[in-house]
């Protein structure tokens, strides 16, 4: 069963079952405080699984496009991806427990023909906070799970939480018997020996936790998600993901290309290749900072391993054809950003072989001083990696070249505290949108649509939103914009949102037709992707947009606005920092 029929008979079973099908959100989130990429199905839907009622009622389902890079540095083997897709469904307090155990394995044995006896389910086991979920338990023995094939396991492996705080509860995970050996007789689905996948999560928020502790929700939801990559691999009985029709392609390409054999450098270019043109099809651009370092780090690392296989880099331009053509019918962005994901990518292959030639002159340059030894120390090596981007790989193809050797431990433990930092930052910024969403990020939220307004009336009608980010602390807007803005420019838009915010402009939600929306003059990204039913957000006579919340309900309630910056983020995009100060 190829991934595009599972798909579509995961949204056709579920539609049949009273849910409403949304569109998948962009890759870059319009309006989420806390994340670089959209990382999971529950993102875009945060305000309402908080309370917030839905255009399109209480059932819902989607295949969510995700990025996650928290593990960038794993990919090359044989399960892990960067860009992948999440079937999710939805309950915004409708049905619970039972009726969603019931759906999913009605699914997974009669839509997908799993036989009953390759399927086993975890379940909470209890604690002193929260009884067992014998209820979730029970529900698997009546749907046909076999009591011999339920466990029960602790908070750290059946219990769903973002952040410290928040909406939480139990979850039931369900796994799939490849029918490898098992790796001992204690051998479950909690073992990583490869026997049990896990496939399918079901996540029951029925608690909040605050600092006093566990309290029940009024409103109980269900979100769930399965990987379509993973439950792909495992219908067609493929070793990896990259034996899939997603990926064969291409691998084959490479393969045909390649001087030197190497599988995990094919892995890399073709994981990387996918996740990049995704990212630029929904509005993506290589940069130095956050989403657009990530960016560049997958583009320039799959360039890197085509050097290693020694591609010819100009093969770049029939590989992302190749990729087009072979995922066109699940992603139509791919086919209509055809010419821009080329012209991004080859741009960036280009900046990066000027690099590579960067990084060599300092490379000879720094063991022009090493006069008595030919060992190059670790810092140096870290230096032209952190500094120059230049890979430690070709650093030591180099040293070899030269009859020299590299502290490969001194580099080692540099980079590692450099990942340990860099992780740190990734997770705060990947944690999810329920843990952050706070009175002040809900300010600052309320305030980007003033700042949008603003600029559009001080730079331009054409000015238009390309990102935000938000904590608790300050708001970052991205906006096109073709010239650095002067002083007198950064002036008036900072006394724009202040006066706005000074006269206390109601702020009211409406729903309505998307087609009518935008006829009323409400803004947004991505407008194909919103559903049939959108919300939209108004603020005095100042600012429309199609936005899912949450808001403040009068602009009095913001503060004082401070622009504390304003540079460049990308190529014909300006980047505005901004906080706002409680008077």
């Amino acid at each position: 069963m190829k991934a595009i029929e599972i798909r579509n008979k995961y949204l056709d079973f579920f539609k049949k079952h009273g849910h409403v099908v949304i569109p998948s959100a962009p890759l870059i989130p319009e309006n989420d405080p806390s994340v670089l990429f959209t990382t999971a199905g529950m993102q875009p839907l945060v305000p309402y699984l908080l309370g917030e009622k839905h255009p399109e009622g209480t059932r819902l389902t989607d295949y969510q496009k995700c990025v996650r890079t928290n593990d960038i540095d794993e990919v090359g083997d044989n399960r892990h991806l960067t860009y992948f897709e999440m079937l999710g469904n939805w309950s915004l307090g409708d049905y619970f427990k039972e009726e969603s155990i019931k759906m999913s394995f009605e699914f997974l044995t009669k839509e997908l023909g799993i036989p009953v006896e390759k399927l086993s389910v975890t379940c909470f086991a209890g604690d002193e906070d929260c009884p067992r979920d014998e209820v979730a338990a029970n529900a698997w023995k009546k749907a046909g799970i076999p009591e011999d094939h339920i466990y029960y396991y602790g908070k750290d492996d059946n219990w769903w939480i973002a952040g410290e705080e928040g909406p939480c509860g139990p979850d039931t995970e369900m796994f799939y018997d490849t029918g490898k050996p098992a790796c001992s007789p204690d051998c479950q689905p909690s073992c990583d020996c490869g026997k049990y996948v896990e496939i399918w999560n079901n996540v029951f928020m029925e608690y909040f936790k605050d600092k006093n502790g566990y309290r029940k929700l009024e409103q109980k939801n269900v979100d769930t998600g399965l990987g379509l990559e993973r439950m792909t691999m495992l219908l067609q009985g493929k070793e990896t993901p990259f034996d899939t029709e997603l990926f064969a392609p291409v691998m084959k390409k490479l393969e045909e290309l390649q001087k030197i054999d190497n599988i995990e450098s094919r892995r890399i270019i073709a994981e990387h290749l996918r996740s990049s043109m995704m990212i630029i099809a929904d509005g993506g651009r290589p940069s130095n900072l956050d989403r657009g370092y990530v960016l560049r780090r997958l583009i320039r690392r799959m360039i890197r391993h085509m050097n290693k296989l020694q591609i010819n880099l100009d093969e770049l331009k029939t590989l992302i054809e190749i990729n087009v053509e072979n995922l066109g019918e699940m992603y139509e962005e791919l086919i209509k950003n055809e010419k821009t994901i080329k012209s991004v990518i080859i741009e960036e292959k280009d900046k990066f072989v000027k690099t590579l030639e960067k990084g060599e002159r300092e490379f000879e340059k720094e063991i022009a001083k090493l006069s008595d030894t030919k060992m190059i120390p670790g810092n140096i090596v870290f230096r032209l990696y952190d500094t120059y981007g230049f890979p430690p790989e070709v650093t030591k193809e180099l040293a070899m070249e030269n009859e020299y050797e590299i502290d490969i431990k001194e580099f080692n433990e540099l980079f590692k505290k450099h990942q340990e930092k860099s992780r740190a930052g990734s997770e705060q910024k990947f944690k999810g949108g329920l843990a952050e969403t706070t009175e002040e990020t809900i300010a600052y939220h309320t305030a980007t649509h003033l700042l949008n307004a603003a600029i559009k009336k001080v730079v331009g009608k054409d000015a238009h939103q390309r990102g935000s980010n938000i904590t608790v602390d300050r708001m970052r807007f991205d906006f096109n914009c073709d010239h650095k803005l002067s002083d007198e420019e950064k002036k008036q838009i900072e006394d724009l949102v202040n006066t706005w915010i000074e006269e206390g402009l109601p702020v009211t939600k409406q729903e309505m037709n998307k087609e009518d929306a935008i006829k009323s003059g409400a803004e947004c990204m991505f407008i194909e992707k919103y559903p049939d039913i959108v919300t939209v957000y108004t603020i005095g006579d100042v600012s429309k947009e199609l936005c899912g919340g949450p808001h403040v309900t009068n602009t009095k309630e913001l503060g004082r606005f401070k622009i504390k910056k304003e540079e460049s983020s990308s190529s014909g995009v300006r980047r505005i920092k901004a906080v706002l100060v409680k008077e």
